[in-house]
């Protein structure tokens, strides 16, 4: 398939950032491919450090009403000290993300690694690593099966009986109950993470060999004189059964029964059948021979370095590497986010620490969401269906919420973060962030995106009381302002400031812009899916009453989008966040070709943060990418994406901040997406904005709105060819940006053209072709 999908080095991670991410979106390891004395950080997606905490303020309802009048009275610094004293969380913080612990694994060798070299095939989802001792070849393999529920290494070596090892499972400092064996050659490992109400663990490691000997010695397994080694290592806790310790033995039991091929045969073919579906291939423009370099040398080769101007380093080129970031940002969804497993977090399911930053927690106001950016597009919907999952019991949790934080008895609400048990109070002591109460609608919108590219009518009836409770909360909780609108409040846009008209700083306020705008969604999604459905016509009727209402996008006096409800002036003017522009992505109100005055709006608001320094993160970056393409600048898509991978990408190719995080490569993959192929607006267009450099190439199986999956064929920038398949039937309006003829089953189709979109009728399971 895909022709970029080997991610090399010559020598192992000295790093958590550079070593390379394995999973089976329940169990995750990162691979250092250490020769020796190799330690694995092992992860559990259900691995919290406690149960659910009741963390409402009991004066929220009190600090609610007071917050309100404060701001009317434009006493904005008094505001946000009432609510952050009176609404913000009484234990300020939820639960946070905790590694298991680490396998650690002594090869017993005498003399020192030499001709080292280590990938991640993210084809194959299969990481190894090779390196001699003494002329004898050692090689290690790793992946984690789905099928099986497994961690699998295999050592082997080029002369028999060469493989001695020792290994045992430790970490987690002293926050585990038992180590030791449970058979001849198993150990089991097992604990808690806190409160009464606590996730309890059970790991176990187990070996086998071919020849050799197998014994344990206190927690470890110990292996003499063996041809070959497989260690498998299985995990279950109690969040998802109470047989979590019995559980983690069957797996490690009956995966042992099987040889490595077996499970290596049934590993590959379930993660091909999902990973196989799209392929990428753009044209070499790098210059090289790029099986020469390791992929940390062709990250660093597309930096320049301080001898080269702007000018050079845009002949500095590596559409491959393009290439293999699009198929690693597949890879990782594939890995962190199974059906039936937890949703991604802020680090997937990687994380080394116990108390990481942000608690690697589910942060809603933007990297939860852009996390799943590229699931119905690059045609992965099964590994968006955990985050609806967590969403139920968001759901739960703010139905609570509402009532005692808020005194409103209908629907639910959700703020800036989540934890694993759905916490919906306020998160954290940060006035930038914390009282946000629009973390539940904007997951709830994505309810509704999965419907749209499915058209699954059940998962929308099923998943419908979402979207519903989310809009009801807002037709209670909405207030007029002065001059008639909608809003919300208190609230802020996240994580920025603004200076009022006294000259006061503060984020606490009234109808920022992107509340508006995802409320705008949340209704018409609602409405859509009531009238979908043939139900609650007159709850929809209400809200199509209340949208007429709510504050729309609007100029401000630089010519920019408009943050808050007043033309405020923002502290950081190349703040990271572009909140107010959710509009153009990922909601499609704003568009060239519908709302052209507001898209140069959108243009100039991204120009004004990005000469301000803006983009100086890698979720900042990968947003504005998608931003770009929706405003059709191929030349700024590829400008934005090289920037991303040569500034805010990791040696391991994740996003570079100070703890490892994911969203940026969810949110770049799904840029690249995007350029070559949109569907919103309701129709699907084809190369809008597709940058000069990848004047050859193709796409193949991309989603679309509708149930449609297209191969998008292109030379010289123009498009050649394009294959839509209708899973459902029903019209497809085109924008293909030039002439074209369209057929099925070699047979002209009849078909109709409106301001620039054919538009044409199709039958389910039929696949059109259409020539440029």
């Amino acid at each position: 398939m895909s022709t970029e999908t080997l991610m090399k080095y010559d020598s192992p991670a000295e790093a958590f950032e550079e070593a390379l991410p394995i999973g089976n979106g329940r169990i995750g390891a990162m691979i250092y491919g250490t020769a020796l004395n190799e330690a694995i950080v092992l992860n559990e997606d259900s691995v919290w450090s406690g149960g659910l905490r009741h963390r409402i303020n009991p004066d929220a309802k009190e600090g609610f009403a007071e917050v309100r009048r404060l701001l009317s009275e434009g006493k904005a610094a008094e505001a946000e000290e009432a609510a952050m004293s009176k609404m913000q969380g009484v234990t300020p913080n939820m639960r946070r993300y905790m590694p298991l612990g680490e396998l650690d694994i002594v090869l017993e060798a005498d003399g020192k690694a030499r001709e080292y070299s280590r990938s991640l095939d993210i084809g194959s989802a299969v990481a190894d690593a090779t390196f001699s001792v003494n002329g004898v070849v050692y090689t290690k393999e790793y992946f984690v099966s789905a099928p099986d529920e497994v961690l699998v290494v295999r050592i082997h070596a080029s002369e028999p009986a060469s493989v001695n090892l020792s290994c045992g499972i430790g970490g987690r400092d002293d926050c585990y109950d038992d180590n030791r064996p449970c058979a001849h050659n198993m150990i089991l490992f097992n604990g808690g993470t806190g409160s009464r109400d606590g996730i309890f663990f059970a790991a176990c490691l187990g070996a086998s060999a071919k020849n050799g000997e197998i014994k344990t010695v206190g927690s470890r397994i110990c292996v003499k004189n063996a041809d070959e080694v497989m260690l498998v290592l299985s995990v279950r806790t109690s969040f998802y059964s109470q047989m979590y310790e019995e559980s983690a033995q069957v797996d490690a039991e009956m995966a042992l029964q099987c040889d490595y091929d077996e499970l290596y045969y049934r590993h590959v073919n379930d993660y091909k059948e999902l990973f196989d579906r799209v392929e990428l291939t753009l044209n070499d423009n790098s210059g090289e021979d790029l099986t020469l370099l390791s992929t940390l040398e062709r990250i660093d080769r597309i930096k320049g370095d301080e001898l080269d101007n702007t000018d050079c380093r845009r002949l500095i080129n590596d559409n491959k590497l393009i290439e293999l970031y699009f198929n690693f940002g597949r890879y990782l969804m594939i890995s962190c986010s199974r059906a039936g497993t937890q949703p991604a977090n802020l680090q997937g399911i990687w994380n080394d620490l116990m108390s990481p930053p942000n608690g690697s927690r589910y942060a809603l106001d933007l990297n939860t969401e852009m996390s799943y950016w590229l699931a119905e597009s690059c045609n992965l919907s099964e590994c968006h269906l955990p985050l609806f999952d967590l969403l139920e019991r968001v759901c739960g949790n703010g139905r609570v919420t509402a009532k005692e934080m808020y005194g409103i008895n209908k629907g639910f609400v959700c703020h800036s973060h989540t934890d694993i048990w759905g916490d919906s109070a306020p998160q954290g002591e940060n006035t930038t962030s914390s009282i946000w109460p629009m973390g539940g609608a904007w997951l709830a919108i994505h309810v509704f995106e999965h419907y749209e590219y499915t058209l699954d009518k059940e998962f929308l009836a099923e998943k419908y009381h979402i979207l519903k409770e989310a809009a009801e909360f807002f037709t209670e909780y909405l207030t007029e302002d002065s001059k008639g609108r909608l809003v919300t409040g208190p609230s802020v846009s996240p994580e920025n400031t603004y200076i009022d008209g006294n000259g006061v700083q503060a984020s606490i306020c009234m109808g920022p812009a992107m509340d508006s705008q995802i409320l705008t969604v949340l209704f018409c999604c609602v409405i859509k899916a009531a009238h979908i459905l043939g139900k609650d016509a007159a709850f929809a009727e209400k809200l199509a009453g209340m949208l007429q209402k709510l504050p729309q996008p609007q100029v401000g006096k630089y010519g920019q989008i408009m943050e808050w409800s007043e033309n405020y002036d923002e502290t950081d003017i190349g703040h990271t966040r572009i909140s107010q522009l959710f509009a153009l992505y990922p909601a499609g109100l704003i568009s060239p070709l519908r709302t052209p005055k507001l898209a140069d709006a959108a243009r100039a608001t991204l120009v004004r943060r990005i000469i301000h320094g803006g983009g100086h993160t890698g979720y900042s970056s990968a947003w504005m990418t998608n931003m770009w393409a929706r405003l059709f600048d191929g030349r700024m898509v590829y400008e934005s994406l090289m920037r991303l991978l040569s500034h805010y990408t990791n040696p391991n190719m994740t996003e570079c901040k100070p703890a490892l995080q994911l969203e940026a490569n969810f949110g770049g993959t799904a840029a690249i997406a995007e350029a070559l192929m949109q569907s919103c607006g309701g129709e699907i267009n084809l190369l809008p904005a597709l940058p000069d450099e990848w004047n050859n190439g193709h796409v193949c199986g991309l989603r679309a709105k509708g149930g449609f999956t297209a191969d998008i064929y292109w030379t010289a920038n123009k498009l050649t060819r394009a294959e839509i398949s209708s899973e459902l039937g029903g019209e497809l309006r085109l924008r293909a940006n030039c002439a074209v003829s369209v057929s099925c089953d070699g047979e002209p189709v009849d078909l109709r053209t409106e301001e620039g979109l054919v538009i044409f009728a199709t039958q389910q399971g039929k696949t059109y072709t259409i020539k440029a």
